[in-house]
């Protein structure tokens, strides 16, 4: 079964790519365009007649999710406690490219900071993998816990020497199954059911053990895939099937709250270490702040996002989840190893450890 799932994700990658690189080509707004020109004269270092520091973040999600919001309150931040000397411009939506995009962005000097998920970092270290593994948290609380423990920010470094330097784990929170054919109440009813994940082997293989058929694709071509009908069905936090209007194509949602999505914030290593001290301290006292603020944004939305999607016509589904939980288990005997791209036990192990002091 893994054999068949990385050779699907492999080519469902290059045709994604392929989409995407059609797709980029489109979506020429006037954010791109300046973001294009500021390219040339990246601010790789400061001006030294104003000394300032003027910094792009980009992310893939919508302007009214969390992460912009918690991005814009970064930039605030940066600007007050360095005296006006950081600037942050807050790109959202893919305007700069899709996430792997960005993060190369990040390593060729043509963009400055990223918000990302942790499934693209695969191929930069297995460390980030253990997000991916299904049913791992109960609760906000203890993934957050890990998030900000010393495991945590080992991970989160352990993409320095790639030129991503981490800053805060920011959130996206526990994603749920949405679809078009009918209510989701048991991994059964998702049988032969074509669903779009990211691209994380790991993802792919949870739902391909249920019946489902997985689907790679970017966030941007996602709307578009799910209206046109090639794929049924998709799986994100609520934020996120709020924000980027999913519901008006996707009639179903189960609360199946399968994997837990953390959000690393990245800036360019070169362009960091090209920073003074004292600006260096600055950006990271507002990525610490920022993140805190990020969080009491989503759990506000979190509050209500389930009335407003009822409201607009979304049929939602409170699920056991206890028949998902053993469906999924063949994956941790799958990706769980020494061997590349797949869970590094020692890593699982700590963060089991850490939960079982919390239940």
């Amino acid at each position: 079964m893994k054999r068949n799932v990385l050779a699907l994700f492999m080519a469902a990658a290059m045709a994604a790519g392929l989409m995407t690189g059609c797709g980029s080509a489109q979506q020429g707004s006037t954010e791109s365009a300046a973001a294009g020109e500021e390219t040339e004269a990246t601010t790789q270092e400061s001006t030294e007649e104003t000394g300032a520091y003027h910094l792009r973040v980009g992310h893939v999600l919508a302007n009214t999710h969390p992460y912009q919001l918690g991005l814009e309150k970064m930039a605030e931040l940066a600007n007050e406690k360095s005296d006006g000397q950081i600037t942050i411009d807050v790109f959202h939506s893919s305007t700069l490219g899709n996430e792997r995009d960005m993060l190369e962005g990040l390593q060729l000097g043509t963009q400055e900071m990223v918000l990302v998920s942790t499934a693209v970092l695969s191929s930069f270290t297995d460390d980030f993998l253990v997000f991916d593994l299904p049913f791992l948290f109960n609760t906000t609380e203890e993934a957050r816990a890990v998030c900000d423990s010393e495991l945590g920010t080992e991970i989160l470094g352990s993409v320095e020497s790639a030129g991503l330097k981490g800053l805060a784990w920011f959130e996206n929170g526990f994603r749920n199954v949405t679809n078009s054919k009918h209510a989701v109440n048991k991994p059964e009813d998702l049988q032969g059911i074509k669903i779009r994940t990211m691209e994380s082997p790991i993802h792919m293989e949870s739902f391909a053990v249920m019946g489902a058929d997985p689907t790679p694709m970017a966030m941007g071509e996602l709307f578009t895939a799910l209206q046109q009908k090639t794929i049924d069905a998709q799986e994100n936090p609520l934020a996120i099937i709020e924000s980027s209007k999913l519901y008006e194509v996707q009639q179903y949602l189960s609360l199946t709250e399968h994997f837990y999505a953390p959000a690393p914030l990245f800036v360019s290593t070169t362009y960091f270490d090209s920073m003074p001290e004292d600006m260096q301290a600055a950006l990271q006292e507002a990525a610490d702040e920022a993140k805190v603020y990020e969080r009491q944004v989503l759990d506000e939305m979190n509050t209500t996002l389930i009335d407003t999607l009822t409201e607009k016509g979304v049929e939602i589904t409170e699920v056991d989840k206890a028949p998902f939980v053993e469906a999924v288990q063949p994956v941790y005997e799958s990706y769980v190893g020494t061997e590349p791209g797949m869970v590094n036990p020692d890593i699982l192990a700590k963060v089991q450890s850490m939960l079982e002091e919390m239940r």
